[in-house]
């Protein structure tokens, strides 16, 4: 289970991590010096289990993200994810703007298992934190976290610490994370070399599962690459799987240190390529003081990257604060993504987050994307089960599905795609093409009309050319399609 920290600058929790695994999470000079997170830190937890093996992949890893406004984008950089949050709130200070923008943040991002640690208690009085703890459980009502249990206690004197610590092994023995197969899918948040060994990247597993010697690819570096070696949840390992801190040791020409960077993607060959126009629901915060609108620049963060674009709305010119709605990014530059990955958005000068939401399609067309046949492709595949979306899908398709753009777009393996045509019936017309079966029975049928005609018309002819086989039937095949009407 992966845990990541959250909240104020300076409200304790990389000191709360060390107290709670012995691993000062700071790792780099500049964060010594000031006392301040920067960058994402690591630490892991066992289970005080003697009987769990000495590389038991199942401990507990803590991410522990940067407080300050400022480095925000890195926060956003390791929550990708996730399964449980640990909100961080000091007694003396209470809630604080960061506070709420973390917690924002986690709710967007549908987290739902987390606890909050009310640090610093050792420096008020006892009212004191009675009062900001009911401040807390106000705060988390109308999010995702409102069950989180709160938890006083202070890093220093490790008053409440144990309390902490049992609650958050009881979740992850008790965690049951949702089967998130298809293809190898790594947020890249890390990217470094050792002596000796050569690149390494580091990440957050998505989907899948990787081993020693499998082939890979860093979607925008563009390169090939073979896993030499690996650690999961920081121990050395053949393979690992969706929900794990991972590092993997990468070999290849194509691959160097100064090629890969945060916000790039390690995966296995087949994904879906990198993206500049995606469609999405967007979700705008309730606290934003005003609509959003139409083509509005901003930020976007999806898994470890930030790249700048605008907001083109798909269903109105302004969305309201609360309000949600269909809605395609267009992309400063490429980033990687599949459906159901979750979409933070942030405004232009990246000073606060107004909203997110998550990604319905990486195939979005640059014309006609809010047409109405448009809006009712979206509206099918953002249903989350593959099997409805699939028959929803089919259902407003009526010039056919792209079976390997919905396979791509959704992380599919080819068996799994497999049984899912199977299971809906559809007409495979070619490989690539699935029909709804009344959908291709009117196809027939309009092209046969359409024969019909064309010889009335044209008595002489020896018969109607290929490509005028729809003509005035609204229908548009390709031609390995139209050859399938046969």
């Amino acid at each position: 289970m992966i845990i990541a920290t959250a909240g104020h600058v300076d409200h304790g929790k990389t000191s709360l991590v060390k107290a709670l695994t012995g691993i000062d999470a700071d790792r780099l000079p500049e964060e010594k010096r000031r006392g301040m997170t920067i960058d994402l830190g690591f630490a892991y937890l066992k289970r005080e289990d003697p009987h769990a093996a000495a590389a038991d992949p199942a401990a507990l890893g803590f991410i522990d993200v940067p407080g300050h406004e400022r480095f925000v984008h890195n926060m956003l950089a390791g929550v990708a994810g996730i399964d449980c949050a640990l909100l961080v709130i000091a007694a003396d200070d209470g809630p604080m703007p960061q506070t709420r923008e973390h917690l924002a943040i986690l709710d967007l991002l549908g987290v739902r298992v987390g606890a909050v640690a009310l640090t610093k208690i050792d420096a008020v009085e006892a009212a004191r934190v009675a009062h900001v703890a009911q401040q807390i459980h106000a705060l988390l009502a109308p999010t995702s976290l409102a069950a989180s249990p709160v938890f006083p206690l202070s890093s220093i004197s490790g008053a409440g610490l144990p309390a902490l610590r049992a609650h958050l092994l009881s979740l992850h023995s008790a965690h049951h994370a949702e089967p998130r197969g298809g293809r190898f899918r790594m947020t890249v948040d890390r990217a470094f070399t050792v002596a000796g060994a050569g690149l390494v990247v580091t990440g957050t597993v998505i989907a899948g599962e990787v081993r020693v010697g499998d082939e890979v690819y860093a979607l925008l570096a563009g390169a090939h690459a073979r896993v030499r070696g690996l650690h999961a949840h920081n121990h050395a390992a053949e393979r690992a799987t969706a929900g794990q801190r991972c590092a993997l040791n990468l070999a290849g020409s194509g691959v160097a240190h100064t090629s890969l960077a945060r916000g790039d993607w390690i995966v296995a060959d087949g994904a879906a390529a990198p993206a500049t126009r995606i469609d999405f629901t967007l979700r705008v915060l309730a606290a934003e003081a005003r609509p959003f609108k139409h083509w509005t620049p901003v930020h976007a963060h999806i898994g470890a990257a930030d790249v700048t674009g605008r907001i083109a709305l798909l269903e109105t010119n302004a969305l309201a604060p609360g309000a949600s709605g269909l809605a395609q990014l267009v992309l400063d530059r490429p980033l990687g993504a599949c459906h159901g990955d979750t979409v933070i958005v942030r405004d232009q000068s990246a000073q606060r987050t107004v909203g997110g939401g998550k990604v319905i399609d990486v195939f979005a067309p640059p014309r006609g994307r809010a047409r109405p046949a448009r809006l009712a492709y979206l509206k099918a595949m953002a249903v989350a089960d593959h099997a409805a979306a699939l028959a929803a899908a089919l259902a407003v398709c009526p010039n056919g599905l792209n079976l390997a753009n919905f396979a791509a777009c959704r992380n599919l393996l080819p068996a799994t795609l497999d049984a899912l045509i199977l299971q809906s019936g559809m007409q495979r017309v070619t490989p690539d093409t699935g029909f709804l079966p009344a959908h291709w029975h009117s196809a027939r049928q309009a092209a046969l009309a359409a024969v019909a005609a064309w010889h009335l018309r044209h008595p002489a002819l020896p018969g109607m050319p290929e490509h005028r086989l729809l003509d005035g039937t609204g229908l548009k095949l390709a031609s390995d399609q139209r050859a399938a009407l046969n």
